[in-house]
């Protein structure tokens, strides 16, 4: 684990979470989360995607199930990270994974389940740099909502820093901006 969660969880105590991976017959619980959790509400091809078994990136199941997985605690869903690589447009060759959602219950937050993600995704990619799936992954990026500062600070401290203002990004939230995060990898 990272050495700054101590200091991020502090008047709650961290749960313990085992890591479970999203398929077919439990991606509902997935997409209850993510109605529970998030603005905005995501397509069904968007979970279609996450469960088919012939993804259009072709991705191995390998690199899915560690890219997005669920958190259980006491054997209840109690948050989601989805992930996924995919090519930066301006750097022919390149690569990076890209967060579209990371959500924790709210009865479950500040307890170290979203961190417990998030670590478990960067230390995914630690241990794996070197295979050819990601051996050309630079960085990790997300979008945030202007508003969401817990969102921000969170990310920050995981070493992902605030770049780029997206404006219109989100089409049916308010405020509808966003900025772009990215924590360098290599």
């Amino acid at each position: 684990m990272h050495q700054n969660l101590g200091a991020m969880i502090k008047s709650k105590k961290t749960l313990p979470v085992e890591f479970g991976i999203i398929n077919a017959d439990n991606v509902e619980q997935l997409k209850k989360i993510n109605q529970a959790c998030l603005p905005i509400a995501y397509a069904p091809s968007f979970y279609q995607e996450l469960v088919s078994k012939n993804p259009k990136d072709g991705a191995s199941m390998e690199l899915r199930q560690n890219l997005s997985k669920f958190a259980y605690w006491n054997g209840f869903a109690v948050g989601a990270i989805c992930s996924k690589v995919e090519a930066i447009k301006d750097c022919p060759g390149r690569s990076r994974i890209y967060i579209m959602t990371l959500a924790t219950l709210a009865p479950y937050r500040n307890r170290g389940i979203g961190s417990a993600l998030l670590d478990s995704l960067i230390s995914y990619y630690e241990s794996h740099a070197t295979d050819t799936a990601l051996s050309t992954v630079d960085e990790i990026m997300l979008h945030v909502q202007t508003s969401n500062e817990d969102a921000i600070k969170f990310y920050e401290q995981f070493g992902f820093e605030r770049e780029e203002f997206v404006e219109g990004y989100y089409k049916r939230i308010d405020p509808p901006d966003c900025f772009v995060l990215r924590k360098k990898l290599r």
